[in-house]
């Protein structure tokens, strides 16, 4: 989860709010969690005392709940509505604007400068996940590069797990893995609040040099370590401990697909809330003379019915049991083929924020049980 102990260092709650100004100072928007609308949402931080202190979140399927802590961690939480996709993958993007005289002009090239703060381990594997998708294909997503190339990130290590949770049964939590420039392991004792800082790149050893610190004590790193440690056995959900891709392959008649479609609203919140759902359309546009025109690019499902539309023929995938069922198999089972990964981080919030409660886990545990009774 982190580099070599001698690269780790202490900070305390006034050193946090120096994190905070020194990026902004370094010319960075600072993204991370705040407490707004009843959720803890990702949004611009002024100053670190926008972090939501002494809140935590109560979750089961189709349920999301804030609640008061009894304590004032910044970092007391489970994954919340946003992923931090939106920055590297907005949901609504111009992709070029032109007029009739020949005049065009591309996507904007100022691409602003993130630091994210607070990207727990299940998030940064599904960054990972995304640039393997739009960074590293043939025919790479420059927006998305470029964005990824000028983000800072700050992740922190779980030491609490949600009530939804299988990231360790997806091997992306809850420490977290490559990809940081800094990483937090938030300690509490009493009323007072230390942050263990793992170092990640030579930028994050940069940024930390204009915050006060110390080097850790040996006890420190090894409490902290074994606080993420305990974490990873106290998850909320597990997968089953089977071959999610072979298994899938091989249940593509199974009458769950019909159980499932019973409930399902095939409304699609589990794929805009997925960190790691990139699917889109196009769609162009223009002004009511004619003289200006616009492409713009924007989120879609495969839950849509006219997702896999084709002229003449209608829709490949009629019924809410083959979406469905397409969605699941590609998420864990032929996103390895395509790019030799999971397309599942266990973070649950498609289990949270599904209307009516559908449980990934639940349904791939069932599975595997009837695989195994057969």
């Amino acid at each position: 989860m982190a580099g070599e102990d001698s690269q780790v260092a202490v900070f305390d709650a006034a050193a946090l709010h120096r994190l905070v100004e020194v990026l902004i100072e370094r010319g960075y928007r600072v993204i991370g969690p705040t407490l707004r609308d009843d959720a803890i949402v990702l949004a611009e931080l002024e100053s670190a005392n926008d972090l939501p202190r002494g809140w935590g979140v109560d979750v089961r399927p189709g349920h999301y709940r804030v609640r008061r802590r009894e304590d004032d961690a910044a970092f007391g939480h489970s994954a919340g509505p946003q992923s931090w996709k939106q920055f590297l993958h907005p949901p609504r993007q111009r992709l070029w604007a032109g007029t009739r005289d020949g005049t065009s002009v591309d996507e904007d090239d100022e691409i602003p400068r993130y630091a994210f703060l607070g990207v727990r381990g299940c998030d940064l594997a599904a960054i990972a996940t995304l640039g393997g998708v739009l960074g590293r294909a043939e025919h790479p997503d420059n927006s998305f590069v470029r964005r990824r190339q000028r983000t800072f990130v700050v992740a922190v290590n779980c030491t609490e797990p949600g009530g939804l949770c299988f990231c360790a049964s997806m091997g992306t939590g809850p420490a977290v893995g490559s990809g940081y420039d800094l990483a937090l392991t938030e300690r509490l004792e009493g009323a007072t609040a230390s942050y263990l800082v793992d170092i990640g790149s030579p930028q994050g050893e940069d940024v930390l040099a204009q915050i006060p610190h110390r080097f850790a004590e040996r006890q420190e790193i090894d409490c902290a370590r074994a606080d993420v440690e305990s974490a990873s056995h106290r998850m909320g959900r597990q997968m089953p401990d089977a071959d999610l891709r072979n298994l899938l392959i091989e249940s593509r008649e199974s009458p769950q697909w019909d159980e499932v479609a019973s409930r399902c609203l095939t409304c699609g919140n589990c794929t805009m809330v997925c960190p790691t759902c990139f699917c889109t359309s196009t769609e162009d546009v223009s002004d009511l003379t004619g003289e200006h025109a616009e492409r713009w690019r924007h989120w879609a499902s495969c839950f849509e019915f006219d997702f896999t539309f084709i002229h003449g023929g209608g829709s490949v995938r009629q019924s809410g049991a083959s979406r469905y069922r397409h969605w699941l198999t590609h998420k864990l089972s032929t996103w390895h083929d395509q790019f030799g990964m999971s397309g599942c981080v266990g973070c649950g919030r498609c289990i949270a924020w599904c209307p009516t409660g559908i449980d990934i886990t639940a349904e791939m545990n069932k599975m595997a049980r009837t695989a195994n009774d057969d």
